[in-house]
């Protein structure tokens, strides 16, 4: 039986994530850990509790899920496959609500991709952030909120009456997750993606030198963001995605470069990219 630990309750699209790397065979005879955040979720896996970790890492619309990247950078975890996901919301109430819609609930990342649709559709509408959609669903089910957006089955999970199917601002909203273990490398395929984080002195140029490293290998950097070490104001962190593995010679050399420049370096993994959507 394989633990897997994801951003729960059941009924999140991080489980239905889930269900998808077990489809692709990353693991099988799956024993789902509900947790409240990414960063437990990756505590689960350094632990011991967890045998891999789901998380949620960036989606086409409202970009970088900042929890997971913080997650990530904490170590002792590397990205061992990811998938890329469709996302559209049902909106859902408790059976036979007629009242106006003043309260209503998501996560603050789902939100960024129906707010469109919840301003036409519901103006007065207060916007109350939850841990995550499935949670937003509980909250109706408990009262708490009028309506919430979540994945269609939080809808069942929860005995909810859904009044309204695939919501989204952008049909083509897209959301890539990453399956986390303890550190091991995935074999290389020819089709990889990369991944570390870096901190630099804080001297004039020291960026531009080490994306240099990449730049002059011929290493396509994917992703590059910022974020604060949360150390000391001001200081910064960078986190890339490149394509390639490890083991290409390109992004060995240039990762061997960088750590001669850089003050600190993780290896957050090499492992198959995507190369065709996943639908669920």
């Amino acid at each position: 039986m394989t633990v897997v630990a994801f951003l729960g309750p059941v009924g999140t699209f991080t489980e239905a994530a889930v269900f998808a790397f077990a489809k692709d065979k990353l693991f099988t005879a799956v024993e789902l850990l509900p947790v409240a955040n990414p960063a437990a979720a990756a505590q689960a896996v350094r632990a011991g509790a967890a045998d891999y970790a789901v998380l949620a890492i960036e989606n086409s619309i409202d970009g970088a899920v900042t929890q997971s990247f913080d997650a990530l950078a904490e170590g002792g975890v590397q990205i061992r496959a990811e998938v890329d996901l469709p996302i559209a919301f049902s909106v859902m109430v408790t059976p036979g609500h007629t009242g106006k819609i003043l309260k209503f609930s998501s996560h603050p990342v789902g939100y960024q991709q129906i707010k469109g649709w919840v301003a036409q559709h519901y103006p007065e509408a207060e916007f109350v952030p939850a841990s995550s959609n499935a949670a937003a669903a509980e909250m109706v089910a408990k009262g708490l909120v009028d309506a919430a957006a979540a994945p269609h089955r939080a809808a069942e999970i929860w005995g909810l009456e859904t009044i309204a199917e695939g919501v989204a601002d952008r049909k083509d909203s897209r959301t890539r997750f990453v399956a986390i273990s303890k550190p091991a490398i995935s074999p290389r395929t020819g089709a990889d993606r990369t991944s570390v984080v870096f901190t630099l002195p804080n001297a004039p140029g020291t960026l531009v030198r080490a994306l240099n490293e990449f730049a002059s290998r011929g290493v396509d950097l994917s992703r590059i963001e910022s974020r604060p070490t949360r150390k000391e104001f001001g200081q910064y962190s960078f986190s890339v995605d490149l394509i390639g593995h490890l083991e290409d010679a390109p992004v060995a050399a240039a990762l061997a470069a960088l750590q001669a420049q850089a003050e600190t370096i993780t290896y957050l993994g090499s492992w198959p990219r995507v190369t065709a959507e996943t639908t669920i």
